[in-house]
């Protein structure tokens, strides 16, 4: 199977189970990665380009990579879910960003487990606290996880603050510059850069 057969199968599902027509942003990047980076859901810039991880997001990201000397087609980079949640606001009418919602991330999870199965990479970084839960459980969190290698099955795992999240909350700052250094680590020492 490939990537392209596994979108048309998540626009099917989402439309049949949830009743969802939206613009879906698939994952992009090497399909042999050795890293694949996983984030929540798609914003409103995602999904006005069809790329995961551009606007605001994609400028921490370019400095994250930049700190790892990574280079963005070195990666694969997805989201758990793969449409862009929305809220109306009820003064502007405009739509909003939310945080996507257990259906979501539910029928969501079938193929990103997929999309992880044909990518195989060797370390999957996870951007805050949806991908982590998806991938580990709903009771994991970031807070007790962020900067520590996690084995799952035959996978290891690297949670991270998602690169927004330093956007709303600046004292994170600091912490995330030293998850980032213990990755880079990581990423030296198995080989993976």
């Amino acid at each position: 199977m490939d990537i392209g057969v596994l979108k048309e199968e998540y626009i099917k599902k989402l439309k049949d189970e949830l009743g969802i027509e939206k613009k879906v942003v698939f994952g992009e990047g090497a399909k042999n990665a050795k890293i694949m980076l996983i984030g929540e859901a798609p914003g409103r810039f995602e999904e006005e380009m069809g790329r995961p991880f551009v606007g605001q997001a994609g400028k921490n990201l370019d400095e994250f990579l930049n700190i790892l000397g990574l280079n963005r087609d070195d990666l694969y980079i997805t989201n758990v879910v793969k449409f862009r949640p929305t809220k109306k606001d009820a003064k502007t009418q405009r739509l909003s960003n939310r945080a996507p919602n257990k259906k979501e991330i539910e029928l969501s999870k079938e193929f990103l487990f997929k999309e992880i199965d044909f990518i195989k990479p060797k370390i999957i970084v996870t951007l805050g606290n949806v991908p982590l839960k998806a991938l580990l459980s709903d009771k994991a969190s970031i807070g007790e996880y962020h900067g520590k290698l996690v084995n799952l099955d035959d996978k290891k795992i690297f949670p991270l603050y998602h690169p927004a999240s330093i956007i709303y909350n600046r004292s994170l700052y600091d912490v995330y510059l030293e998850d980032l250094k213990k990755l880079r680590k990581v990423l030296e020492g198995e080989e993976y850069i």
